[in-house]
């Protein structure tokens, strides 16, 4: 039995393909029997909450991207916060920093969030599921300083940082995701970051509907069904 740690079901991007109920059929002709829908903002985590409730092997994440952290309003982490008690919400996330866009909220929003919501994991027993892209030193410094609330561990999800960061991560509770990227023929800094991390730490996501594997690389969308693809290139 295979699991996608790490997927996004909210969009209309399987309409055509038989909505979300042919996405977990696919995926279940490959052995794939359980996926972790992931919220990116209140909405997408409310979407992801009923889709958990009407698939028994659906499960998901509650939490606001940091690229979107300047689109939440008042009372949003509130109502994560009440997402969190669901009996199928198994982490907060996706949340974390992201430098790579200049349009991106700035840093200090981005700061403020992601503190608040580990605050809430904290609160509410539950590991975290961590985006960062081009923040590596930022996010290692914050994970440290906030040690404290890590405490149910966590997930560096589509792990693409240096194979020097695995154990400082480790030390921290973390364990690590790779998706299609892991797949790339370019990929050798991911693959010696998987060599690096201890075994037992190391998940298989898809974050689909993007990042489709090798051999099916520039497909669209996505889909769990490629969770052996990924494996078997670990």
């Amino acid at each position: 039995m295979f699991i996608d740690v790490h997927c996004h079901l909210t969009g209309d991007e399987y309409d055509e393909k038989g909505s979300v109920e042919g996405y977990l059929q696919r995926a279940k002709e490959q052995d794939v029997n359980r996926v972790i829908c992931s919220g990116f903002d209140l909405n997408s985590s409310v979407v992801s909450m009923r889709i958990a409730e009407r698939y028994e092997n659906v499960y998901f994440c509650a939490g606001i991207h940091p690229s979107d952290v300047g689109k939440a309003k008042e009372g949003d982490l509130e109502a994560l916060e009440k997402l969190a008690s669901h009996e199928k919400c198994v982490a907060i996330g996706e949340i974390g920093f992201d430098f790579h866009f200049p349009d991106n909220p700035d840093r200090e929003t981005q700061r403020e969030y992601f503190l608040k919501q580990l605050i809430i994991a904290e609160k509410t027993a539950l590991p975290v599921v961590i985006h960062s892209r081009d923040a590596a030193e930022e996010t290692v410094s914050f994970l440290q300083k906030h040690a404290a609330l890590l405490s149910r561990g966590g997930l560096m999800h589509c792990y693409a940082y240096s194979k020097e960061m695995v154990p400082i991560f480790e030390k921290l509770g973390l364990y690590f995701s790779f998706g299609g990227t892991s797949t790339f023929k370019n990929a050798r800094k991911v693959w010696e970051s998987a060599k690096a991390a201890t075994a037992d730490r190391i998940l298989t996501e898809t974050d689909a509907p993007y990042l489709t594997p090798e051999p099916l690389r520039g497909r669209f969308p996505n889909g769990s069904e490629n969770i052996p693809y990924i494996l078997k290139n670990l």
